[in-house]
């Protein structure tokens, strides 16, 4: 009895590791909700495959590994649609904005005042008042700008993701898409063809997919 329990930890200890190097890195570092409920389920499957250690040790495997084809499979289609991918992960949201309070998107995430408050506590900042903005991340992390940070007018959000207008982040800087489009065409560049453009000292900095 005691050697089934020895050998099945070992086992399971080294398929769960080879299974995390398939998952990718971004499992052993800030998980997302999705991630978090996947590695959930595996440390459920392998505490009842130890505890019940006379059962056939495939009926843990073969769950674990549709798990990981799963997640695998899941991770691959997110790279390739936005929408998707803010589906399955979530989208980040501002709660803070030039040191104001952004109420409508708390409640939308049902985020109240205490956890905010909390948060920042854990960030050393005493007070809203030393905030000049404070994003929500979509692993439930709470990134902050503070007011006295040199690079102030940088503004945090992407504009452009992988050709994708970020419409919600334009409204923090009171731009809209026809400003986006604009620059694009008087650089002569498609939409599709930019992976990354974010906001700085009034200004787009554009990578395009070839850089």
């Amino acid at each position: 009895m005691l050697f089934r329990v020895f050998y099945r930890t070992i086992f399971f200890y080294l398929l769960v590791v080879i299974s995390y190097k398939i998952m990718g890195k971004r499992e052993v570092g800030e998980l997302s909700v999705f991630d978090f409920i996947i590695s959930m389920l595996i440390s459920q499957l392998i505490a009842v495959s130890i505890e019940n250690y006379k059962d056939s040790i495939w009926f843990v495997i073969i769950p674990l590994i549709t798990l990981v084809i799963f997640q695998v499979l899941i991770a691959k289609f997110s790279l390739k649609s936005n929408k998707f991918r803010d589906l399955i992960d979530g989208k980040q949201s501002v709660i803070i904005s030039k040191g104001k309070l952004n109420f409508r998107e708390m409640i939308k995430q049902r985020y109240n005042l205490d956890d905010l408050l909390l948060q920042l506590r854990e960030q050393q900042i005493r007070s809203i008042e030393e905030v000049d903005y404070a994003i929500l991340e979509n692993n439930g992390k709470l990134s902050v700008f503070i007011k006295k940070d040199k690079d102030k007018n940088v503004f945090p959000l992407p504009i452009i993701l992988d050709g994708i207008i970020q419409e919600d982040n334009l409204y923090f800087i009171n731009k809209n898409r026809n400003w986006v489009i604009n620059i694009i065409n008087k650089k002569k560049l498609k939409l599709n063809n930019i992976f990354y453009a974010f906001y700085k000292n009034d200004e787009l900095f554009i990578i395009k997919k070839d850089d």
